[in-house]
């Protein structure tokens, strides 16, 4: 016989649904393999997208502390400056205090100096008090200024006059008329000074830059 019984066509109708029925148990969205394919393509845009989007974030964030950060320092140097040229006026008035008081012992005979009587206990008590007053000065960031073989520096000397002195290089302080003193590193008042003038041309190491000596 060649021809199949009803018997072998249900055996093999049985066996295609059980192969249909194994595939999509396998396959339990039905899809293709391109459904797949279609599948994975969108999950890795929406992937590039969020990380495209978290990149951009930490970036905003980061310049978002630096920013905060700067402004941080400049408040802070901007309270330091306050607080520390908020004396200014105050200790511009004490100069001629100061002055007086220089002024006053230069003024003194050296012969006087030898003198140990009440007089001379008068004079070490002005040194004294001259002392003290440059100490507080200080303390609040005013300091004396003594260039004295220092190069002329226009941003703290006042020149009053040139005297010719060939033994040291031309521009360098030889004589200090009034002391000059700064508040941090700006002039409160510049030194009035006298520089040498025709010496060798080579100039003296300057101070470094905003910090004047004293």
């Amino acid at each position: 016989m060649t021809g199949k019984t009803k018997s072998e066509d249900g055996n093999h109708e049985a066996a295609k649904s059980a192969a249909t029925a194994e595939q999509a148990a396998r396959n339990p969205s039905g899809g293709t393999n391109a459904g797949h394919s279609e599948t994975n393509d969108g999950r890795a845009e929406a992937f590039a997208k969020l990380e495209a989007e978290n990149t951009d974030l930490k970036d905003r964030l980061l310049r978002a502390l630096a920013e905060v950060e700067n402004v941080r320092r400049r408040a802070d140097r901007d309270l330091n400056d306050t607080r520390q040229y908020a004396v200014a006026k105050f200790a511009g008035d004490m100069l001629r205090v100061a002055d007086n008081m220089g002024r006053a012992i230069a003024s003194i005979p050296a012969e006087a100096l030898k003198d140990e009587g009440a007089f001379k206990t008068l004079i070490d008590g002005i040194e004294l008090t001259e002392k003290e007053m440059l100490r507080s000065l200080e303390k609040h960031g005013v300091k004396k200024l003594n260039p004295i073989g220092e190069r002329f520096d226009p941003n703290f000397h006042e020149a009053l006059f040139e005297l010719p002195d060939p033994s040291v290089p031309n521009g360098t302080v030889t004589q200090v008329v009034e002391p000059g003193y700064v508040i941090g590193s700006r002039p409160l008042r510049p030194a009035k000074v006298g520089i040498a003038r025709g010496g060798i041309q080579s100039q003296p190491a300057p101070r470094g830059e905003g910090e004047p000596k004293g």
